[in-house]
């Protein structure tokens, strides 16, 4: 009898544990997707007691507490009286440092945007800095640009009279969470860019504007990372340092690239050490990226046919399209230093198959353009019209990369300077009218639509 007491009141205990959980799991899904239907229709307000519900009854229920309550959260600090302030950033502090400890897969993101959270709250440079460096281990490539930007500034400051290396490392480190942060979205824009643009849907449109923002800002940031890196990057500091740990690192695969990038970036390719570190590189690691920059060094020592074998096992090689695009690119300056302009303008056209919003195709093509106005013109007049042509290449440049827009300002009104004036057609002995079809000659062999830069 006692037996059967014990097993009725477990059966009773079990019972009610029962509804009473499944009660809770009932009011919990209420509750969110009240809150979520609220947030949905942009009434934060509104939403939020039923978010803060689930904030305090049901945290594991779904990250989208945390993503959408963000904006909740971020809602109220910026309507919030300023004797309030401190009360509502503690609550969008709440809801990051909540999701950390339900989700603390989304590290990288959230500490991310807690240092721009306590950065905007007045918090120290150290307090900012360490919430950073969480982050940027994690996953680089997941902060916002401009954290990147703070965090590499910070290293810079606090290393580049007293250990260069570790400055280095971490702009290499920034810069490829840059690059695939710009390889990934401009991929997503030739996906918009591929479909019909007459059916293109709002949302198509508002993403791609965003991607290109996001594109531009990146843009920006590498431009400052350069600058910023720019007074100990310099030849004479590059090449003993890479001296210094080449035997320590010879082998290393990441330290080689990131070396040889580093000396063709800033062109130290003259010194014979280039070559050493290239040939190191090229063994540690057999790559496609390691090939185009081995088939360098062999054009520049006149092999210029087994150059050209490396530089197409080299493309052949690589699946990642974007990757191919870079190393066609790569190809190609090498090729226009090489005084191969031709071929390297085909490499250029090549890699926009495999990249069509990479504007730095053009850029190139419209350098090599105006590099060739004395050899491609009889007299002042169809000299100067070459300047137009390399325009139109900024311009389309700029057209399908927009992220390059300052860059390709300044190429533009560097060509358009040099165009012909009206007085110079004016005073042409070739017949030459403004709104006239040219024929360029020589290598180039482009029609362009004459006209003045005044």
């Amino acid at each position: 009898m006692k037996k059967i007491k014990q097993i009725l009141a477990l059966f009773i205990f079990m019972s009610v544990t029962s509804l009473m959980f499944g009660q809770a799991n009932a009011d919990c899904s209420i509750k969110y997707n009240l809150f979520k239907g609220d947030y949905s229709a942009k009434k934060y307000d509104a939403a939020y007691e039923n978010w803060m519900w689930c904030m305090d009854n049901c945290p594991d229920l779904s990250v989208n507490i945390y993503k959408y309550g963000y904006k909740i959260a971020m809602d109220r600090l910026k309507k919030a009286p300023q004797g309030e302030k401190a009360t509502a950033a503690a609550l969008v502090e709440r809801v990051l440092t909540q999701r950390l400890k339900y989700y603390p897969k989304d590290k990288a993101d959230v500490y991310d945007t807690l240092a721009s959270l306590k950065a905007s709250q007045g918090a120290s440079d150290d307090e900012v800095f360490e919430l950073l460096e969480v982050s940027f281990k994690e996953d680089p490539t997941v902060m916002s640009v401009k954290n990147m930007y703070k965090y590499f500034d910070v290293i810079m400051q606090r290393n580049k009279d007293t250990n260069p290396q570790v400055v280095f490392d971490t702009y290499d480190e920034v810069g490829e969470g840059v690059e695939l942060k710009r390889a990934a979205y401009g991929k997503k824009i030739e996906a918009i860019n591929a479909k019909d643009s007459l059916t293109l849907s709002s949302r198509d449109k508002k993403n791609r504007r965003i991607y290109q923002q996001i594109l531009t800002n990146l843009s920006i940031a590498e431009s400052g990372l350069d600058s910023k890196i720019s007074e100990i990057s310099t030849c004479e500091n590059l090449i003993p340092l890479n001296k210094k740990y080449f035997e320590e690192k010879k082998t290393d695969p990441v330290w080689l690239r990131r070396a040889v990038s580093r000396m063709y970036n800033k062109e130290c390719t003259e010194d014979p050490f280039y070559a050493t570190l290239v040939e190191a590189y090229v063994h540690a690691d057999p790559s496609p990226e390691a090939s185009v920059f081995y088939a360098g060094i062999l054009m520049k020592n006149g092999e210029d046919n087994k150059a050209m074998e490396y530089f197409k096992k080299a493309i052949d090689q690589e699946t990642d399209s974007y990757k191919k695009a870079k190393n066609l690119i790569k190809v190609a300056q090498i090729l226009s230093k090489k005084g191969r302009k031709s071929e390297a303008r085909a490499n250029c056209y090549e890699a926009l198959k495999y990249a069509p919003t990479m504007g730095k195709a053009y850029l190139i093509i419209a350098g090599m353009y105006a590099s060739s106005a004395n050899s491609c013109g009889t007299d002042v007049v169809t000299k100067r019209l070459v300047y137009v042509a390399a325009a139109n290449k900024a311009m389309k440049a700029k057209q399908i990369d927009p992220s390059i827009s300052s860059l390709a300002n300044r190429y533009i009104n560097s060509y358009t300077a040099n165009m012909p004036s009206k007085k110079d057609i004016f005073t042409s002995e070739k017949g030459i009218k403004v709104g006239d079809t040219h024929r360029i000659g020589c290598w180039i062999g482009e029609s362009v639509r004459v006209r003045t830069k005044d």
